[in-house]
């Protein structure tokens, strides 16, 4: 092991292999000299796929999560060479993981006062070695669809059009959580889980002073259902990615933009989309089923779903790899809580608010720096998968004409200081965006709206 991480010199994507018999994928890493990092995926039913053609689809799929996972690595040590022993990426795929690795680190750049733009170029950095070449794969998919679960209204919303649009539907998750089990139970689906266990040497680089910080999750997961596609046999992968995820966090000193959710907005959606037509099959399409709205259009969906009130969350404590780090569904004192009462107020009472959440954080004055972060009144934007600022202001405002409402203690200190600022009209940002790249057979869930 690198004795100091940060002096890292070469990244080496060293190998990746799949055993059929237990479902298992490694993908391994080296930094400089050091010992094989190793990330483990376990696909469970180990399945695998008699017809040729997508057993060979899959090993470029893997291919390309070994390439795509590498990020949480990497970034350890942002050593600024490369090298590729498993094959080096075609000049497509370097191009599509230079601007991942640049876009997808830029939140880790911005907090560690880093640039990293000149460390990240696969096509310099990556020496001589022998790229893949051909032309993507003609395979006939059946036709059903993953749909990507997180345990949140998104993900439930989602998972409920598509089921509406008649489509044979799996849900599907990354991880063992428990919250994610009952939300598809309540669902009265089986739930697909596939493990994943970084290498545990990361740990030890991060304790011995590695660089840290927010890796672009949603990419990483979009590469392992990518892989999980192709060995259960399903054409379509779906995720809950709303249009307030194209909205930058903030724009850094030099006006660049830092979106903390850049590996669930659209520009990643379009470029992800492109590489897996290119490089493995037009034949496979991963796309977010709720692109067009906003996600207060998403909550105002989700509170006809009553099923799900009692055991949603989208309090991200509750969602990480080595499990929950609260007690409840909700901590209660995070972005994502003050996001969720807020747009939910808009279509509930407090009491119906409370009891999902099991306070009211609209009248509690020791929230307030934090709502001024969510409108951006002399705050940023916090680095979490919340909706656009205006989206935050917009409920606010509303807020003041709902008697239920308009005396709690948030809604009386804020709401004066919206005037004269841009605040969108509620009636915009529940009305879908026109543009979209959801495939044919699920436009029919998407009232006014076009491909």
């Amino acid at each position: 092991m690198t004795a100091n991480p940060r002096s890292a010199m070469e990244f080496s994507f060293q190998s990746r292999s799949f055993d059929p018999l237990s479902g298992t994928a490694r993908l391994v890493y080296r930094v400089d000299d050091g010992p094989e990092l190793v990330e483990t995926l376990v696909f469970p039913y180990t399945p695998w796929p008699s017809d040729v053609s997508r057993q060979k689809a899959f090993d470029l799929a893997l291919e390309m999560l070994h390439l795509v996972a590498g990020v949480s690595y990497w970034k350890a040590g942002l050593a600024p060479r490369m090298s590729f022993p498993a094959g080096q990426p075609t000049p497509a795929m370097a191009e599509f993981l230079t601007g991942l690795y640049i876009h997808g680190l830029a939140e880790f750049s911005h907090v560690n006062q880093l640039v990293i733009d000149d460390r990240v170029d696969f096509v310099s950095n990556a020496r001589r070695g022998s790229a893949r070449s051909g032309e993507p794969l003609d395979l006939l998919m059946p036709e059903r669809a993953l749909v990507a679960m997180g345990g949140g209204k998104d993900s439930l919303v989602a998972l409920n059009m598509a089921r509406e649009s008649g489509m044979e539907v799996q849900p599907v998750c990354v991880g063992g959580s428990k919250l994610i089990r009952e939300t598809v139970a309540a669902a009265k689906l089986p739930l697909l889980q596939i493990r994943r266990e970084l290498a545990p040497e990361l740990k030890a680089m991060n304790e011995a002073g590695a660089w840290n910080g927010h890796v672009p999750v949603t990419a990483i997961n979009s590469a392992i259902l990518l892989c999980a596609a192709l060995l259960y046999g399903y054409r379509y992968v779906i995720f809950a990615n709303e249009r307030s995820a194209d909205e930058a966090t903030l724009l850094s000193h030099d006006g660049r933009a830092i979106n903390h959710q850049y590996s669930k907005s659209s520009t990643f959606e379009k470029s992800w989309l492109e590489i897996i037509h290119s490089h493995i099959s037009p034949g496979l399409d991963c796309f977010s089923l709720l692109r067009p709205f906003s996600e207060l259009e998403i909550v105002r969906r989700f509170v006809a779903l009553e099923e799900f009130h009692a055991v949603y969350s989208s309090c991200n404590r509750n969602f990480h790899l080595e499990g929950s780090k609260i007690s409840g569904r909700w901590c209660g004192d995070c972005p994502k809580c003050r996001f969720a009462a807020l747009s939910l107020a808009l279509f509930m009472s407090p009491q119906e608010v409370s009891a999902i959440m099991g306070a009211d954080l609209l009248d509690n004055l020791q929230q307030e720096e934090g709502f001024r972060e969510l409108c951006a009144l002399g705050r940023d934007k916090p680095f979490e998968c919340v909706g656009e600022f205006g989206e935050s202001r917009a409920a606010m405002a509303h807020l003041a004409n709902v008697s239920a409402w308009q005396g709690q203690a948030l809604v009386r200190k804020l709401v004066p200081e919206l005037a004269g600022l841009q605040v969108p009209s509620l009636e915009s940002l529940l009305a879908p965006a026109r543009e979209h790249s959801i495939p044919r057979p699920f436009q029919a869930v998407l009232p006014g709206t076009t491909a």
